[in-house]
């Protein structure tokens, strides 16, 4: 993760199995047969896929086509008057590839349709695009029988109304809410919809849209109770996509894009396909969630309604049938140029929850059934980071209950939120979590007012924030406080000597002392080994640490128990001294050996009885004493056979069961792995895994390259607030619970985790589950608990709350989904599926369930919007496939056997798997930005502003900086000024880059790019980005660092962006 190793080639040696093979563009026709991590066969026409449904009673003939059919909307009876629509020709031309699809009204149910509605048009011309402002339109198609399907039902459960709550259900629902896209036209607007512009995105080339067809007027006849037959079924000609003359033909709303339908003329094909047009009357208010209702009132399949709770988008896929020219527009597809934007809507509906950088759903809607849930093929669960950092103002507030004693239910112990309700004026309150009734203490008593509201509320941080923190007493200890406690186990052997790793590591800890967390409690120790183990004597009566060596590495015993740790203020003068000569006293160490298991034993011996944290300085191969391990190395033949998870598990037991150890005794491990040979990583990295660490790993380390990377990251692991000796728990509402977690933690019962220690810079992930076959309440709730003593010896408890509606529908699943949240649990089970299974198979899995999940998605829409050729993603989601293209590119599941050196890949699965969800996103789909032209025309560099990833980004004449929050790429293009490079790099801007680095020099420009990635670099702390200059062209350098990081090109074998959405697109056409 941290710095790579520049001279592999950046190309794979061997052709990689991927589910990714390239593919030719191509015209996306159904295709008959599986295409799971296969190409899909081109120009091969399947035949049409079977319905999901049944044929519907009235239905004249067998179906047509391949949509879905005859979906029935609720009986309309209106009496109003339907406008004709104006001539087509006032319509512009398409203005992007997107169309947004606003959700019509539906027609109330005490309203007739008029008798006799004739509608006209003309022959179009253009296709049909958002008409100008003010011009209505309302297109009519053919009229199927349509039978009564009695009242419609109310998709979100009501209930008992919490004043404390903002009003759920229809109030929030129905509520018009911030969209990118234009929500529901009111009476009597257009329901043409307009294609969606898109900041940013080139306009879609015109010919991948074919013309409407022309309209011929159809009559209708009204019934009481539902529709008749139409009078005259008008048929309809293929087009294709093609341009061709008006034919007689049905008309189709504007909604579709301008596609014309491709089925055979036929005059039973009005009444096979269950269209039907709606009147624009308003539904009542609040009667679907968020008053939306199936597009153009088609009912959803018997049993389940399932409300369009969406504006969704789409994309064109279509081409002129013949032509090799797939059609798909590159700059329309959509990006996160804005990088993580998180849902909205969700904070708006529940502004007393946590904020989402400690808590985020997958999807805020959580669904009321599991045959629901089991739709929802993506993870469904949570991403919590307890401690994550807040800006200043937005502290979480302490509270203090003093001799009250902490307010909590007496049955699922779920902590006073802002969310619980008080009744009997004051006296008793009701958990929103399993809804017992609990008495108030009456030192905490407090009368209500008439809306049921506390009168003391604003004193009351419990009660209105979302995160609060408790002072714990007594009880919630089982011993005292423990102080602050930093151990050191560093490797001294020649490699750690050469490489100048000792020295710096020695600096930075001699120059973080004052800073480490705890003031006067703070404890301290060091251990040393080679092929022997050294303890030091630290007692404060001392003006020289005292050596002592321990050769018998079978028999470990700890000389000098209590004079090895020490407290760091008493033995102040001891430590720095030791600090200071520490480089010096191996300098002509020439041990190669490395007894790193019996020193981890010696060092969980010194600790045991405190805990603390552990920080391990590791450069080779432990090869002696308990727990040596084998170079078993990367093996070519094991690759694509079901032994290669192998290579990523631990080879030797013995360190899960010292990370076992260590959890019990409240000992947290880092691991700073610094190697120019294999470590086995994989091995390694399971002392951090379950002891609540983290893994830095630094290949081929040299001090005069790496020095400023590892003392930022490592003064920043020594600084960092840090939660100690920490449990933690999530609660949930009744009938829905968490299943399994996901991170670097050890789960000490069923929902337990032991976290050894914590900071900001660490992620847990849940997936959730539904206990129930259907939820009764209308609102679920979560609260995080997180029991923990800080680093001034207080216990406490921080508790996030948040509430989520239950949905009945999946459009609304959809709408509340988070990609962020989504792709930060997608990519937790990815990797642990690594450890099991082939790479191959683990981006087979990412790839499966984003199928499924458009697949289904599709089939809510499909029907009203017969979309051939459009791929159709919800407006939330539409980044989804994208950073899952990133994921199945990431180190951990990258290639095969010559794409990533087995260390790093291990290193970069530990890491990912902790990391919060910005983080990750910025990793995934990392910072491309210009900055030549800031550095010449002196003007403010916009760190927001993003390139697509992509090798089409890059101007030959220009300077680019690319940032993923682990490194820094500076890419030289040819032909940049001189004065630039020369500016930047010094008189030797012509020799080998990879021996020239960038510091800041005396002229604007060299100072200008220091600022630059310095603002990077405060944007987010966590990890150093260690900057490496890359001339274009200069091989195998900027494949390695930058090409093959830009995950929208088609890199060793792997699809490019436009070739995923298509492969996707066919995929999801198979079954649809």
């Amino acid at each position: 993760m941290g710095t790579e190793n520049p001279n592999r080639p950046n190309y794979p040696l061997r052709p990689a199995a991927t589910p990714f093979a390239s593919h030719q563009s191509s015209t996306p026709f159904l295709s008959s047969g599986p295409v799971v991590g296969s190409e899909a066969p081109v120009f091969r026409p399947g035949p049409p896929a079977a319905s999901n449904f049944q044929a519907p009673p009235f239905s004249g003939g067998p179906l047509v086509g391949t949509e879905a059919p005859a979906f029935r909307p609720p009986p309309s009876r209106s009496n109003e008057v339907v406008r004709p629509p104006p001539p087509p020709s006032s319509y512009g031309p398409p203005t992007s590839g997107f169309q947004s699809f606003p959700n019509p009204p539906v027609p109330s149910a005490g309203k007739v349709l008029p008798p006799h509605i004739s509608l006209t048009g003309q022959p179009a011309i253009a296709p049909p695009t958002r008409p100008p402002p003010g011009s209505a339109s309302l297109l009519s198609q053919p009229q199927p029988p349509l039978v009564s399907m009695g009242s419609p039902p109310q998709s979100i459960k009501t209930g008992q109304p919490n004043p404390n709550i903002p009003p759920p259900a229809a109030q929030h629902f129905s509520a018009p809410r911030p969209s990118s896209q234009p929500s529901s036209p009111p009476t009597g607007t257009s329901y043409a919809a307009g294609r969606g512009t898109y900041p940013g995105y080139a306009n879609m080339q015109p010919n991948s849209a074919p013309q409407a067809p022309t309209m011929q007027p159809a009559s209708f006849q009204s019934q009481q109770g539902g529709y008749g037959p139409p009078m005259q079924p008008a048929s309809f000609q293929s087009q294709q996509g093609g341009y061709g003359p008006p034919v007689q033909s049905a008309s189709f709303p504007l909604q579709q894009g301008g596609y014309a339908s491709q089925a055979p003329p036929t005059s039973l094909l009005a009444q096979q396909r269950g269209y039907a047009p709606v009147p624009p009357v308003s539904t009542p208010s609040g009667l679907y969630p968020g008053n939306q209702f199936q597009q153009h009132g088609i009912a959803p399949p018997v049993a389940a309604q399932h409300g369009l709770a969406e504006d969704f988008s789409s994309l064109s896929l279509g081409s002129v049938p013949g032509s090799f020219d797939a059609g798909l527009d590159i700059t329309a597809l959509p990006r996160p140029l804005d990088g993580d934007v998180e849902p909205k809507s969700f904070a708006d509906m529940y502004p007393m929850n946590c904020n989402s950088r400690f808590l985020r759903l997958t999807t805020s809607g959580i669904p009321n059934s599991q045959s629901l849930a089991s739709r929802w093929h993506l993870p469904m669960g949570a991403v919590v980071c307890p401690l994550a950092e807040t800006p200043p103002g937005e502290e979480v507030p302490i509270v203090n209950f003093a001799t009250t004693g902490i307010i909590r239910c007496r049955r699922c112990r779920t902590y006073v939120n802002p969310y619980v309700t008080f009744t009997d004026n004051g006296r008793k309150w009701r958990c929103n979590i399993c809804s017992l009734l609990n008495d108030v203490p009456s030192e905490y008593f407090a009368h209500v007012d008439a809306s049921g509201r506390r009168v003391d509320l604003d004193q009351r941080p419990e009660l209105i924030k979302g995160s609060v923190e408790f002072i714990a007493p007594a009880e919630y200890m089982v011993r005292p406080p423990m102080p602050p406690l930093y151990f050191f186990l560093i490797d001294v052997s020649i490699s750690a000597v050469k490489s100048g790793m000792l020295k710096v590591m020695a600096q930075t800890i001699r120059s973080c002392l004052d800073s480490l967390p705890g003031s006067t409690r703070t404890q301290i120790g060091f251990i040393t080994y080679d092929s022997t183990i050294h303890f030091y004597n630290m007692k404060s009566s001392l003006e020289q640490p005292q050596m002592m060596v321990v050769s018998d590495l079978d028999d470990i015993f700890v000389p000098l128990p209590d004079d090895l740790l020490v407290n760091l203020s008493e033995s102040r003068g001891v430590v720095e001294a030791f600090l200071d000569s520490l480089p010096s006293m191996f300098q002509e160490n020439m041990n190669v050996e490395s007894a790193f298991g019996p020193a981890l034993k010696a060092a969980f011996m010194v600790m045991s009885q405190l805990g603390g944290k552990l920080l391990i300085f590791q450069n080779t191969l432990p090869s002696l004493g308990a727990g040596r391990l084998k170079l078993r190395g990367d093996d070519i033949r094991v690759y694509g056979t079901d032994k290669e998870h192998t290579l990523r598990l631990p080879e030797d037991p013995f360190y899960k069961q010292m990370a076992a150890d260590f959890t019990k005794y409240q000992i947290a491990v880092n691991v700073y792995a610094f190697s120019d040979k294999y470590t086995d990583i994989a091995s390694l990295g399971t002392l951090a895994k379950y002891t609540g660490g983290q893994v830095y790993y630094y290949p081929n380390f040299q001090a005069s390259i790496h020095e400023e990377k590892l003392k930022h990251e490592l003064t920043r692991d020594l600084t960092r607030e840090t939660a100690w000796e920490a449990v933690m728990r999530i609660r949930c509402g009744k009938g829905v619970r968490f299943t399994s977690y996901h991170g670097n933690f050890m789960l000490r019962s069923t929902d337990l985790l032991a976290l050894p220690a914590v900071d900001c810079d660490k992620a847990y992930a849940a997936q959730l589950s539904l206990e129930e076959t259907l939820l009764t309440t209308q609102t679920v709730y979560f609260q995080v608990a997180l029991l923990y003593t800080s680093s001034s010896g207080e216990r406490r408890i921080r508790v996030h709350t948040a509430a989520a509606p239950v949905v009945a529908d999946l459009g609304e699943m959809y709408r509340l989904a988070d990609t962020g949240a989504i792709i930060s649990l997608f990519s937790r089970l990815a990797i642990e599926k690594t450890l099991s299974s082939k790479l191959e198979e683990a981006r087979n899995s990412v790839q499966l369930r984003i199928v499924k999940a458009l697949r289904e998605y599709r089939n809510l829409y499909a029907v009203q919007h017969r979309l051939s050729g459009r791929m159709i993603y919800p407006e939330s989601l539409k980044f989804l496939p994208l950073y899952a293209l990133a994921l199945c590119k990431s180190l951990p599941l990258r290639g095969g056997y010559s794409d990533v050196q087995l260390d790093e890949r291990s290193a970069a699965a530990y890491t990912m798997m902790a990391l919060p969800v910005k983080s990750l996103l910025k990793l995934l789909y990392p910072n491309l930005a210009r900055v030549d032209e800031c550095l010449v025309k002196t003007e403010e560099f916009d760190i927001k502003k993003r390139l697509p990833l992509t090798i089409e980004s890059l101007d030959t004449r220009g300077l680019y900086v690319f940032d993923d929050g682990f490194r820094f790429v500076v890419w030289f293009g040819k032909a940049l000024s001189p004065d630039i490079t020369k500016n930047l790099v010094g008189e030797d801007f012509a020799t080998d880059f990879s021996k020239v680095s960038l510091s800041q020099g005396d002229n604007y420009m060299s100072r200008k790019i220091m600022e630059i990635l310095n603002q990077y670099r405060k944007s987010d702390p966590s990890y150093f980005q260690l900057c490496h200059l890359v001339r274009q062209g200069d091989q195998p350098r900027e494949g390695f660092f930058l090409l093959t990081s830009l995950v929208e090109d088609q890199i060793g074998g792997a699809n490019g962006y436009a070739d995923w959405m298509l492969l996707l697109y066919r995929q999801v056409q198979q079954n649809a």
